[in-house]
């Protein structure tokens, strides 16, 4: 008993656990972490979105243990679990329709005329397979072009700073490069199932954070549902972070599928779309040298936080 009773302050005064920090990159995809949180379907204290400039630097982020979880690309994720990082896939955010799109110069007429020009992809990420697939769907190599580094937040700048030929980008810099002249010469549409975006988290704080994992996926389909059933009350949370008026925030998502709770078990059970898209994904990527080796991915998807169906 007394030795209890010393125990107890001790146990009174043990600090609370640090927020579950989640990463990620500006994308209409991922927008409904933040809308989550600006609802206050997130607790601060269990959930901390953390908004980052690229898909690199979250990967690193989540590689040194600053980050628990983040939203990623569907070949993002099979990178980084080539590289050595554990990573399990919880909730797909969105399935790319046309969203991820090649933008060239008026002159760039069909993707043969890219030879020997200079496009603007961020390297290690979406951008670097959509790339490559168009590459290879139109006989050239990946060595018969000039890559110049981007980031997707500022491949519309970039894309007139630099004077490139094209850039690999998506919305709402498509729309911007659009009105400035350049025109659409490849999308997602032509690799159905290629670009996927998820919530993919370390299979360590899975074990460790199983509550708040849960809270976490439930908020995401939560602010969705708002925003489909409410679109003028959210647009106005949205608005500022994708960079536009909040009349213009539903055009954003022309191209994506935003998968339901129903619609992710369905993409999600075992050898399902996913699960095939990751494999042949994976495959591609070791093929066009963007990935040095593959890794096992029976143990990639991860359902027991996906709310019921």
């Amino acid at each position: 008993m007394v030795t209890a009773l010393a125990l107890a302050p001790l146990a009174a005064c043990q600090a609370p656990r640090p927020p579950l920090r989640v990463g990620s990159i500006v994308f209409p995809g991922y927008e409904f972490l933040f809308l989550a949180r600006e609802l206050e379907l997130l607790d601060p204290r269990e959930l901390r979105p953390i908004e980052m400039s690229s898909s690199v630097d979250v990967l690193r982020a989540l590689a040194v243990g600053q980050l628990e979880a983040a939203q990623l690309t569907l070949d993002e994720t099979v990178s980084a679990r080539a590289e050595g990082l554990a990573l399990s896939l919880l909730a797909v955010l969105d399935v790319s329709a046309g969203a991820d799109v090649v933008m060239a110069r008026p002159a760039i007429r069909r993707p043969e005329d890219l030879r020997g020009r200079r496009i603007g992809v961020e390297q290690g990420a979406t951008g670097a397979v959509l790339l490559g697939a168009m590459l290879h769907a139109h006989g050239l190599r990946v060595d018969e072009v000039i890559k110049v580094p981007v980031s997707l937040n500022s491949s519309a700048d970039v894309f007139e700073r630099e004077h490139l030929d094209a850039v690999v980008t998506a919305e709402p810099w498509a729309t911007q490069l659009a009105e400035r002249g350049a025109h659409r010469l490849y999308d997602s549409r032509a690799t159905p199932g290629l670009i996927v975006d998820v919530l993919a988290m370390r299979p360590d704080v899975l074990q460790q954070r199983p509550d708040s994992t849960r809270t976490l996926v439930a908020a995401l389909f939560r602010a969705r549902e708002l925003h489909q059933r409410a679109p003028a009350v959210t647009a106005p949370l949205m608005a500022p972070r994708l960079q536009v008026r909040p009349a213009e925030v539903a055009k954003v998502f022309d191209g994506l599928e935003l998968p339901n709770v129903t619609r992710n078990h369905e993409l999600l059970k075992p050898g399902g779309v996913v699960q095939q898209g990751a494999e042949r994904l994976q495959t591609f990527m070791v093929e066009q040298r963007l990935l040095r080796r593959a890794a096992p991915l029976a143990d990639l998807i991860d359902t027991r936080f996906l709310p019921a169906a």
